[in-house]
């Protein structure tokens, strides 16, 4: 190797770091903006979507996504400051929800659930006030009926619970929400309709554990 190889040798290595680091920035960069504006890792905790869903699961929403029935969203609790609930849409804005004999009717139709088909499988246990009950049982109610309810009466004033009874439909700009797992899950049943401003994102993707990783 002759003088001007050796001389060269130390200006290569240096362009090489400079550009690995600047790799490395801009991943690091990437990864940090996508998990701020377009994406939102959450970890499940709690029995409300069980079985789908269960505590220990990490899973990735994608933020601003269009709303369907039937996604699973995370959204901000708007009962518990600085908490995140994960449910299903049931509901979309303008929607008559009704539950009668255990089945859901959206805008008189019959709405089929197919996602509760592994919670109805698994039964309460016989202490518990569902004892014996699916996970996937659904009380009856309409709109209208939980507008008139003690839990909605602690949510909303009295003005607009009467629109809402008269309305007996999802409001504009709102979804009505509902955990896989009926018996347990805290809800739009008990914490009333959830705003579209408080959507973080649509559930597309289970990574942890691996066994149960699923693309939504």
């Amino acid at each position: 190797m002759n003088t001007k190889d050796k001389q060269l040798m130390p200006k290569i290595e240096w362009k090489h770091l400079i550009w690995a680091l600047i790799v490395i920035v801009l991943v690091f960069c990437t990864i940090y903006f996508s998990f701020q504006y377009l994406l939102s890792k959450n970890y499940i905790t709690g029995p409300s979507m069980q079985p789908n869903f269960k505590s220990g699961n990490h899973v990735i929403a994608i933020r601003n996504a269009p709303i369907n029935r039937g996604d699973v969203i995370i959204l901000k609790a708007p009962d518990e400051k600085n908490e995140l609930y994960i449910k299903r849409v049931i509901g979309l804005p303008g929607d008559k929800l009704t539950s009668k004999n255990n089945k859901i009717y959206i805008n008189g139709k019959l709405y089929k659930e197919d996602f509760l088909q592994a919670g109805s499988k698994l039964k309460e246990p016989k202490n518990s006030v569902y004892g014996n009950l699916p996970y996937s049982y659904t009380y009856a109610f309409t709109i209208n009926s939980l507008a008139q309810s003690p839990d909605w009466q602690k949510v909303y004033s009295k003005p607009y619970l009467l629109k809402i009874q008269k309305l007996n439909r999802v409001p504009n700009n709102d979804y009505f929400v509902m955990g896989d797992h009926r018996t347990v899950s805290k809800d739009s049943r008990l914490i009333g309709f959830i705003k579209q401003k408080a959507v973080v994102g649509k559930v597309a993707l289970r990574y942890w554990p691996l066994s149960d990783f699923t693309v939504y």
